[in-house]
């Protein structure tokens, strides 16, 4: 089983008030994107990787490309207006039937495992979602105040990566584009077609770094992993 894997990483992450790119940002010795890219080039399962860049970082993105020899980044290409967009810039560049992974590039936890298991998941079903069950209380509100309690037995927290059949993502995405529907994900534009998506149980450690304090929890995830491994 072999996989190709889209990385959009041309967010301005606002959130993050870094005042540039969040993938740029330092995490322990190198930039978040690269804590990323290692997890997929270090997976004998993919194949190659595309990443989606700002326009005006395609230039440093290359460098990093080239100053941590990441053999297996076969594209760069620029991002859109919104993420949505991205994905689909980098979609356009695969071909054939194969499993393509959409993955954040400030999620850099992810464990082969997990992905592994994505991917045989999609082989099965044609989509696929990593994905946590949510833990805390779940209600509704307006205005201010509380109009229901939902039921979270039910409820997951979906993260990265999804995986598809490039066939059918490519599909869902064109009609989306056509049609100047936005979704929340990626998997929702399948939904939106009418094809199922499975869930496959991730890691509460697979966070995406949003804000300053999601710093704090990363530093504290790779300092534990390294304490393992010395072990």
């Amino acid at each position: 089983m072999f996989y190709d894997v889209v990385i959009p990483a041309a967010g301005q992450g606002k959130r993050m008030k870094a005042g540039r790119n969040k993938q740029m940002i330092d995490l322990l010795g190198k930039p978040v994107i690269v804590h990323t890219l290692e997890v997929f080039q270090h997976d004998p399962m993919c194949r190659l990787i595309v990443i989606v860049a700002q326009a005006e970082e395609v230039d440093l993105m290359q460098k990093l490309i080239e100053r941590y020899q990441f053999s297996k980044v076969a594209h760069i290409v620029e991002g859109g207006k919104e993420r949505q967009h991205s994905v689909y810039s980098g979609l356009k560049v695969l071909t054939g039937e194969g499993i393509v992974l959409i993955h954040d590039g400030a999620r850099p936890f992810i464990p082969h495992k997990i992905i592994h298991e994505l991917v045989s998941q999609t082989e099965q079903v044609h989509a696929a979602v990593v994905a946590v069950p949510v833990k805390d209380t779940i209600k509704q509100a307006f205005n201010g105040l509380v109009q229901n309690t939902v039921e979270r037995s039910s409820l997951w927290a979906v993260q990265t990566p999804q995986a598809f059949r490039l066939s059918l993502i490519k599909t869902a995405h064109e009609q989306a584009e056509q049609e100047g529907y936005l979704g929340t994900d990626d998997a929702s534009l399948i939904e939106r077609i009418g094809k199922e998506v499975a869930i496959v149980t991730g890691t509460y450690e697979n966070i995406k770094l949003t804000t300053p304090e999601d710093l704090l929890v990363a530093k504290a995830i790779l300092q534990d992993r390294k304490i393992r491994e010395d072990e």
